[in-house]
C-alpha cells in the first residue's frame, strides 16, 4: 500500500509542476479576418456562424475556455488550434492564390453539408457552434457562391 501512495504522491507532484508549464496560446489579432470577411461578403447570419463555429480554431485569435489554463488540457487545445489552422486559417486568405482560395470554399461547405466541421470535440463545450440545418444551408449556399466567383475569375485570366 505503501508503494501505491509514493506513486501517487509522485504523480501528483507532477501534475502540480506541469501547471506551470503550457504551449503558446493563438492569442493574435482576430482583425486579421477582416480581408476574408470583406473579400467574400458573408450575409450577417452566416458571419455569426463563423465566429461562434469556425474562428477559434481557423483563425489568429482564440477565445480560451477556462480548462484551457489545466495542463495536459492546454497542450491538447493547442494541438487542436494547431491542426485547424493548417487546414485553414481565416487569417491568411490574403496570402492564399485564387485557385487556393477556391479550394478552400468548396472544402468549407462540403465539411459543413456533411457535419464534420465543427468537429464534435469543440460542440461538445462550445453547445452554441452546434449548427441547425438553416444554418448549414446558409454556409452552404454562401460558400457555393462564393467558390462560383472564385471559379469565374480563375477564368477569366
Amino acid at each position: 500500500m505503501k508503494i501505491i501512495k509514493k506513486i501517487m504522491l509522485v504523480l501528483l507532484l507532477i501534475f502540480i509542476v506541469a501547471q506551470f508549464f503550457g504551449p503558446e496560446k493563438n492569442e493574435g489579432n482576430i482583425d486579421t479576418v477582416n480581408a476574408f470577411i470583406a473579400e467574400t461578403n458573408p450575409p450577417e447570419k452566416v458571419l455569426d456562424i463563423l465566429k461562434t463555429s469556425c474562428f477559434d480554431c481557423h483563425s489568429a485569435k482564440t477565445s480560451y475556455p477556462w480548462y484551457n489554463n489545466i495542463t495536459p488540457v492546454n497542450y491538447w487545445l493547442a494541438d487542436h488550434v494547431k491542426d485547424g489552422k493548417k487546414h485553414l486559417d481565416f487569417s491568411k486568405w490574403n496570402t492564399y492564390s485564387l485557385k487556393k482560395k477556391e479550394h478552400k470554399m468548396d472544402e468549407l461547405y462540403e465539411e459543413v453539408e456533411k457535419g464534420e466541421m465543427p468537429l464534435n470535440s469543440y460542440t461538445w463545450t462550445h453547445s452554441e457552434a452546434n449548427l441547425t440545418q438553416e444554418q448549414i444551408n446558409a454556409i452552404v449556399t454562401w460558400g457555393k457562391k462564393v467558390q462560383a466567383d472564385y471559379k469565374q475569375q480563375m477564368t477569366a485570366e
